[in-house]
């Protein structure tokens, strides 16, 4: 059959009958049973492919795959570091890899950081990756932007909230467009983004500047931009995170999340950007580890605590088949967040986890990341059982068809199905080193940046600051900004280069630690300007009495010190906007909306750096231009620097 060659390497009957199994019924994983309501909806039935010729094509395909091929074009792991003692990143393929991507036939593979070195080394494992296997491979990365930025040699752009702040749609699409064409040039396929999540928790510690607003009406105009533009390049997008973790405090990867909105309530707002992305084309859609009670009802006995726990969206036939598919007519593929994370591994069975996630409506299951040789082996493990409770009929055969003709669908329509030689040649090495993380990439993304960063307050005018011979300047990192100490000392040796200061000695910058308290507040005292720049992450940064807030305090005496002797301060936030109420009494405050880890200077500080916070110091020294508005709501605190909630 073209475009495959099919290898029996297991010795299973190519004609299982495999029984419809009920949701949560009798035949299910295990004697532990979910509980609450179990009347089940019909079974989704696969719309037809774009014309009849692809779908005679796909049925083709799928009707000569054996089970086990078709339960692995459902799984897509990710292999980040091989090693146990010793461990190495993943930057090519050794025998263990690709003897297990040439039998088990998966769907698709997750890169990430460790795996990508440089353009020619990622092309080389890619093309290794698709040689293996016979049928071209969903290749993914999280290029989301900002600080979710996988390949670090690329352009990383201002990020999403930045993007909506600067107030054009158009600029989400531009910014979106060079994520993909990058992508593109390296062979990587399919881009987990963009994020659709409305940010209505502001204390909420995973998404955040991630989304583009509290507003659902702005995340959907920028979420679909964002989406066209990685559809402009031929990149699959996909929508995170169904249906919505932007209104809690929990992250999924380190406990579960509840929500208690109901259905009406998620029309209303969360689900609306991903209804309007839906009807603009979305080819992927990726699922929540976050229970949502007030939807599904039906609970499991965790194996960790013995609690009962709802079921998360992931596990939901309610969310992902009556409501996204049924309800708001979703027709592509479903695929599930990182099934490490502690939302699942901490509370359910691998086997009910496979289970209930595929006959809930997973089409794509994203495996726990590979980071020693050990979870390579468990990986292998975890296959084995998917394939096993397909064969025991445990995992409904409809549901896996259905599955297999989505992902072959999407294949077809960009084209996978249709390439054969996946060689590198010298002309794509070449594009790909001129093309990811080109010059004209990082002037755009400047030039966004500018666009972004928002003049949120500026009394008695501030901002900018007019330097007059022999001043000095200290810009004074908050402990939680610590990491982005070197966007500082770059930001004065670009003032030196372009002349706005002669001598490098009138720009200190310090960085606040535990034993350095009162030196950091004396040379505030004693500089003619100050420049605050303070990174909040949590709700925890905005109170003076935690560990990730203790600069608070030290801020607030300085501006208070400044004021009783008549000078002003200004106030960079590097991250979330929020602490904009914390220190509403500095003088001038500027709104970055996400900065990157710079530790040191490097030889190409733009390269797989956000820009914004280099581009709010400089413009702090009238250097540039600052046009953004503020995307969201800010909030109320109290006198902790706590979050008020409710009117």
């Amino acid at each position: 059959m073209t475009g495959r060659s099919i290898i029996k390497l297991l010795s299973r009957s190519s004609a299982i009958i495999l029984c419809h199994a009920l949701f949560f019924a009798c035949s299910g994983c295990t004697n532990k049973q979910p509980e609450g309501e179990t009347e089940e909806p019909e079974q989704e039935t696969a719309e037809p492919v774009e014309t009849e010729s692809a779908d005679m094509e796909i049925e083709a395909i799928l009707e000569g795959m054996t089970l086990e091929e078709k339960v692995g074009q459902m799984i897509m792991p990710s292999y980040r570091i091989w090693g146990d003692a010793q461990k190495n990143n993943v930057t090519e393929l050794n025998d263990e890899i690709r003897e297990a991507i040439g039998r088990y036939h998966y769907g698709g593979i997750l890169l990430f950081a460790e795996n990508l070195r440089d353009p020619e080394q990622t092309l080389r494992l890619i093309s290794g990756l698709q040689s293996i296997s016979s049928i071209p491979l969903l290749i993914s990365a999280d290029q989301e932007g900002g600080y979710v930025t996988r390949v670090k040699y690329g352009t990383s752009g201002p990020g999403n909230m930045a993007l909506c702040a600067s107030g054009s749609t158009e600029n989400a699409r531009t910014m979106a467009s060079i994520y993909g064409e990058e992508l593109r040039l390296l062979g990587i396929n399919t881009d987990l983004a963009p994020d659709m999540d409305v940010n209505n928790e502001p204390a909420n510690p995973v998404i955040a500047i991630r989304s583009f607003s509290d507003d659902p009406e702005k995340v959907a105009a920028y979420g679909l931009s964002y989406m066209q533009g990685l559809h402009d390049q031929g990149t699959i997008a996909a929508l995170k995170h169904f249906p919505g973790h932007g209104n809690t405090d929990t992250d999924s990867h380190t406990g579960f999340p509840c929500i208690r909105s109901t259905y009406e309530e998620l029309q209303q707002c969360e689900l609306i950007p991903f209804k309007k992305a839906i009807d603009g084309g979305a080819d992927m859609v990726m699922t929540a580890h976050i229970q949502y009670p007030q939807i599904e009802t039906q609970t499991y006995t965790s194996v960790s605590t013995g609690e009962r726990v709802y079921l998360p969206a992931t596990m939901s036939r309610t969310i992902l088949t009556d409501i996204l598919r049924n309800d708001m007519g979703y027709k592509g593929v479903v695929i599930s967040d990182a099934l490490d994370m502690a939302a699942i591994k901490d509370h359910f069975s691998d086997e009910d986890m496979l289970c209930m996630t595929i006959n809930a409506g997973v089409d794509l299951l994203l495996f726990p990341a590979v980071k020693s040789t050990e979870m390579f082996h468990e990986s292998i493990e975890l296959t084995e059982t998917a394939i096993r409770l397909a064969e025991e009929g445990k995992i409904s055969s409809e549901r896996i068809d259905e599955s297999v003709r989505r992902i072959l669908t999407l294949k077809k329509k960009y084209g996978l199905l249709d390439q054969k030689d996946f060689t590198v040649t010298e002309d794509q090495i070449k594009a790909a080193v001129n093309g990811v993380g080109s010059a004209e990439h990082i002037e755009t993304a400047w030039k966004l940046a500018g666009q972004a960063v928002t003049l949120y307050q500026n009394h008695d005018q501030a901002f900018p600051i007019s330097l007059q011979n022999d001043e000095k300047t200290l810009i004074l990192f908050a402990n939680n900004s610590a990491s982005r100490l070197g966007q500082g000392q770059h930001a004065a040796d670009i003032m030196l280069e372009q002349g706005v200061i002669q001598d490098a000695s009138k720009i200190s910058v310090m960085v606040h630690k535990p034993n350095n308290t009162e030196d950091c507040f004396n040379a505030a005292k004693e500089a003619d300007h100050v420049i605050l720049v303070y990174r909040t992450y949590s709700e925890d940064c905005l109170d003076a009495r935690t560990n990730d807030g203790y600069s608070a305090a030290l801020f607030d005496r300085i501006i208070e010190q400044r004021h009783s002797d008549g000078r002003k301060v200004i106030l960079v936030s590097a991250h979330l906007p929020y602490d904009a109420a914390r220190f509403s009494e500095a003088d001038g405050i500027l709104l970055t909306y996400g900065s990157s880890l710079m530790p040191e200077m490097t030889e190409q500080p733009y390269i797989g750096q956000m820009p914004n916070l280099l581009y709010a110091l400089c413009a702090c020294f009238g250097m540039s231009e600052v046009h953004g508005k503020l995307p969201v709501e800010m909030p109320r605190l109290d006198e902790n620097g706590r979050i008020i909630r409710g009117n």
